[in-house]
Order: structure tokens, then sequence, then C-alpha cells
């Protein structure tokens, strides 16, 4: 079994934090990063974009394995 990169789990992981905080406005109108983050809007934008080009990375590695 591939043992994961540093870079791999560490996107991973905001990938994950990402999916549940949508599960969590999609089912109970509830946004996690607001509430974490509730202080620092730019803080809450930033983490925002490390979970989008977390899951650009990820799209990436998707497609690249099928080649």
């Amino acid at each position: 079994m591939k043992k994961f990169t540093e870079l791999e789990r560490a996107t991973a992981i905001f990938v994950l934090i990402g999916a549940i905080n949508w599960g969590l406005i999609g089912a109970f109108q509830f946004n996690l990063l607001l509430v974490m983050f509730n202080t620092s809007l730019v803080l809450e934008r930033v983490v925002e974009v490390i979970i989008g080009l977390s899951g650009v990375f990820w799209l990436y590695k998707l497609l690249m394995m099928k080649k």
C-alpha cells in the first residue's frame, strides 16, 4: 500500500474539513469555519482558499491516476 506524502496528508485533511463544513451548511445552515474564525474574517478566507486549493490538488491527482 502506497504511503501518502506530507503534502497529500495535509491537503486531504483540508478537503475533509471542507466537505464536513459544506455538509453542515447544507443540512443545518451551520458554517463551522465562520464559528471557528468569527473574530477574523481574513483568517476564515485564507482557510477557505487553502481548502479550495487542496481540492484542486486532489482533482489533479485523481486525473493523473487515470493516465
